[in-house]
């Protein structure tokens, strides 16, 4: 690998210009050292979701008994005032799908209808195949999920 005055020099030298950061692997620590020749550069990305919302239905368990995800939807807004005074609140639906073993335990067990939650995750594309019908879904995969306080009254 390169010394602690290289790597402090680079990094120096991307801030300067205003490059962005990357990191730079080998296929092996032998050709690292070796075949300066092998190294690929990536870039570091960030595929993160946190949402705040109330559980719009009971989550549902699907999938093979191997290979289980519990799923339910979540509901967030957006409150707008427009010139002439008029409120309008706008609500956005968002798939969950827990793939977490524990997480997905919990969720089944005690997440209701109704109940605020926080939610921490990645937003992921797929598709669905449902009577010979294919459709592309997006959908959070959490990987942290938050109870907040429920009082009962929705």
């Amino acid at each position: 690998m390169f010394s602690k005055r290289i790597l402090i020099r680079l990094q120096e030298s991307c801030r300067v210009r205003n490059w962005a950061p990357t990191r730079l692997f080998a296929s092996n620590e032998f050709e690292e050292k070796h075949n300066p020749s092998t190294q690929r550069a990536y870039e570091k990305t960030i595929n993160q979701v946190t949402l705040l919302g109330r559980v719009g239905n009971e989550p549902l368990k699907k999938g093979t008994p191997e290979h289980t995800v519990v799923v339910f939807s979540l509901a967030t807004h957006n409150n707008y005032r427009y010139e002439t005074g008029e409120f309008k609140e706008k609500t956005d639906w968002h798939r969950i799908c827990v793939f977490k073993p524990s997480l997905q335990d919990l969720t089944f067990s005690y997440l209701r209808k109704g109940m605020r939650i926080y939610v921490t995750g990645k937003i992921g594309y797929g598709s669905i195949t449902d009577s010979g019908t294919t459709k592309a879904v997006t959908s959070i995969v959490a990987e942290d999920i938050i109870f907040l306080h429920h009082d009962g009254s929705g």
